[in-house]
């Protein structure tokens, strides 16, 4: 492997990725390899730039989202501006992580009861028709 650039089948050995995911970054132009015919040649910061994908692909952020960071970073905006923009989106994410947490354990809790119910329609049935026999 060089130190400068990865092909595409280095670059998906060392991220456990599908060139085809490579391939649809590159198209929704959050990846940009150089191209020697259909060679694809991967820089340090496309390695930079995938990594920030997967860490925000990881957090439930869209691809839109990644996209602004990405540009703030590549804009040379300061790095305050970029910390801050980053902050907003992941508490915000964060807060859409955690309703979703909540409506799943309202929704197992409500599970629970019903099984529960199910468990205690069973057993009197059950023991009225051993009654009957």
């Amino acid at each position: 492997m060089t130190t400068e650039t990865l092909t595409i089948r280095e670059m998906c050995d060392a991220y456990e990725v599908t060139p085809r995911t490579l391939r649809f970054y590159e198209a929704k132009e959050l990846l940009f390899p150089i191209r020697e015919g259909q060679k694809r040649l991967f820089t340090k910061r496309d390695r930079a730039r995938l990594k920030l994908i997967l860490r925000g692909k990881r957090f439930g952020f869209s691809l839109e989202e990644i996209r602004q960071l990405l540009d703030l970073y590549h804009a040379g905006y300061q790095q305050h501006t970029q910390l801050v923009r980053t902050y907003e989106i992941a508490r915000a994410r964060l807060a859409d992580m955690e309703s979703q947490r909540d409506e799943l354990t309202e929704a197992i809790d409500d599970l629970k009861d019903q099984l529960k119910w199910g468990e205690d329609m069973i057993a009197s049935m059950t023991t009225r028709q051993k009654a009957a026999e």
